[in-house]
């Protein structure tokens, strides 16, 4: 795949990966942008999420029932989807590069899953958004797998409710109106501080609190780089832009891994 890279861009792509070598400590910023390549639209872009449909913000869903049936249709209609997507190369070379030792830990915007997936255990991945691969209580906290919760959905419950405390059930993900969660966020910014090499891949940098993490690495000592298909809302605080496919760029950034 890295082939297909221009000669320059591959080559600024191996030296990174030599420089992830170096490293003393490496974490890996991962947003919809490394997803998209596996059919997950992502939500700002040309043909994002966002573009075609309004978010439904926390306090819709939590007061207007015609608000919450929405979108939990939106949600089922749209889980085969996210149940049956699959890694691509750029969450496959993250998962080579932890597993080589060159990467401690993955610090996600996205909900899917994917990184799992690919190989890297769930204790070193820290999802600031959530995850869509489960159900929980908004108001007690207890987890339900979608295996229980969708015969539910699809028998007439369409605003399921938590069967130990009455709560209302939502997918796991962070709403617009919902704060991320507390332990993930603090634990995501002692990371970022730790990090002498910051790796961002696929993601705009522009949602705080979350697009604030490179920014704490570099006032730590430590330097940035980024992936991106596009311009980001912190390419000026970059010791190396890389602008293209996360996926062939990523696999490049591994060659000496093959």
């Amino acid at each position: 795949m890295s082939a297909q890279l221009p000669e320059d861009l591959r080559r600024r792509a191996v030296a990174l990966g030599e420089r992830i070598a170096a490293a003393s400590y490496v974490v890996a910023f991962t947003g919809a942008g490394i997803s998209t390549e596996s059919g997950i639209p992502d939500f700002r872009g040309p043909r994002g999420v966002w573009k075609t449909m309004r978010p439904i913000e926390l306090s819709e869903f939590l007061s207007d029932p015609a608000a919450r049936r929405e979108y939990w249709r939106r949600k089922v209609e749209g889980l085969p989807a996210m149940q049956s997507a699959e890694p691509n190369a750029g969450h496959l070379s993250l998962a080579r590069l932890y597993e080589a030792g060159r990467l401690q830990t993955v610090i996600t915007q996205n909900i899917d899953g994917l990184q799992q997936k690919a190989g890297v255990p769930d204790e070193d991945i820290i999802e600031l958004h959530g995850s869509n691969t489960y159900v929980h209580c908004l108001s007690c906290g207890r987890r339900y797998e979608w295996e229980e919760i969708l015969p539910r959905y699809e028998g007439g419950e369409h605003e399921p409710r938590c069967g130990g405390c009455g709560g209302w059930l939502k997918p796991a993900t962070i709403s617009f109106g919902q704060s991320l969660p507390a332990a993930a966020l603090e634990r995501a910014g002692r990371e970022a501080e730790r990090a002498g090499l910051m790796l961002v891949v696929g993601s705009s940098l522009q949602v705080y609190p979350a697009a604030a993490l490179p920014e704490m690495t570099v006032r730590a000592g430590g330097e940035v780089a980024i992936v991106n298909a596009e311009p980001t809302g912190l390419d000026h605080l970059a010791k190396e832009i890389l602008r293209g496919p996360a996926g062939e760029i990523l696999t490049a950034l591994c060659a000496d891994l093959s």
